[in-house]
């Protein structure tokens, strides 16, 4: 884990020489999000980016840095989970260079050098107070962050007083849309996909006994078929468990099916590797818990959940899952089954609220 010593404070602002290199074009309704939010920061509004899965919301999120950057100011991004770091880290690198970025979460080398941009996991954040011009919050609802209040309160202490804090999730809390609208935030909405396809919809298929099976060292015949089909059509793909004592457990019997298949989880010291293989075609699949659940992109990745009705399955865990899948403008489409040993409200809510995405234009 990282040491310090004490709290790090913001300097003056200083004016800045940045090349900013993306060449992308936003659609319509990202350009829309993008100029919204960045108003919002010029004011020192808060401001609620609400997009769904593969919406782009990185892409949103770079002309309001930029102008940030350019304009002297420090500014922070931070998540909850430290894959979403892994994956920011290099894409921010590419498009804002000959500028010091820092990339912290816990086990990452402390770099003294002082960074106007700094991607934090938001356990990272008691290390600050008052050292930000501008804070975004992604995924503003994933675990631990919208659980722990004092996650909560590091992220007001580590911005300055009057700085604007921008929170971007596809899957915002009641709670969060309820202090938005209350305290007259800027709000951003977009129901459609960088590429305009729609939101793959999850299926459900049942998988009795599923747990007994596991533990008897054998593979359901409905998810060995699913395998299956996958490594015969060369897809990519995820299985989610409910927990780590289950998903090693059923580890090596899906590599006597393909040895590259290996499992992923919050303490595993080279998932990062792991997925770097996955992305790259040198491994068929992964089993994962949800540590995987977001921030993660996958070309033509398909998707299954073993156990889709075990309550660490709720309805935004279920949604950002399935916006695993289709995520790339090649593959826009794809297959996402939730096996199940009895439908839960969770399941329902989940296929229901993706439908309802879908019907927005």
């Amino acid at each position: 884990m990282i040491k310090w010593k004490a709290k790090e404070t913001g300097p003056q602002k200083r004016k800045s020489t940045i090349d900013f290199t993306w060449t992308g074009k936003l659609t319509p309704h990202q350009q829309k999000a993008a100029d919204e939010l960045a108003a919002s920061i010029e004011q020192n509004r808060n401001h609620l980016v609400h997009a769904v899965c593969g919406a782009g919301k990185t892409e949103i999120l770079f002309a309001a840095i930029y102008h940030s950057l350019k304009a002297g100011k420090r500014v922070c991004v931070a998540t909850p989970r430290t894959d979403v770091v892994l994956e920011l880290y290099p894409r921010f690198q590419q498009v804002f260079q000959h500028i010091a970025i820092h990339a912290l979460y816990g086990g990452a080398q402390n770099d003294l050098q002082f960074a106007q941009l700094v991607l934090v996991t938001t356990h990272q954040l008691y290390r600050f107070e008052k050292a930000f011009d501008v804070m975004i919050v992604d995924e503003a609802d994933a675990f631990p962050y919208t659980f722990d209040e004092a996650l909560q309160r590091a992220v007001v202490k580590a911005k300055k007083d009057g700085a604007p804090i921008a929170f971007v999730t596809a899957t915002p809390s009641t709670k969060l849309i309820i202090q938005q609208k209350k305290e007259n935030w800027g709000y951003s909405f977009i129901a459609r996909r960088f590429h305009g396809y729609v939101l793959p919809v999850p299926r459900f298929q049942s998988l009795w006994n599923y747990e007994k099976a596991l533990r008897k060292q054998k593979i359901p015949i409905k998810l060995e078929k699913w395998v299956k089909q996958r490594l015969h059509h060369n897809e990519p793909f995820l299985i989610f468990f409910p927990t780590i004592e289950l998903m090693e457990q059923a580890a090596p019997q899906f590599q006597k099916i393909e040895e590259t298949i290996e499992s992923v989880h919050s303490e595993d010291p080279d998932r990062k590797e792991k997925v770097l293989q996955l992305r790259n075609e040198e491994r068929k699949g992964l089993l994962t818990t949800t540590i995987l659940e977001r921030g993660i992109t996958i070309k033509n990745v398909q998707v299954a959940v073993v156990g889709a009705e075990s309550p660490i399955f709720n309805a935004s865990a279920l949604i950002q899952i399935s916006g695993r899948v289709g995520r790339n403008m090649k593959f826009p489409a794809g297959d996402i089954v939730l096996f199940h040993h009895g439908i839960t409200v969770e399941m329902d809510t989940a296929r229901k609220k993706i439908m309802e995405m879908n019907h927005y234009e």
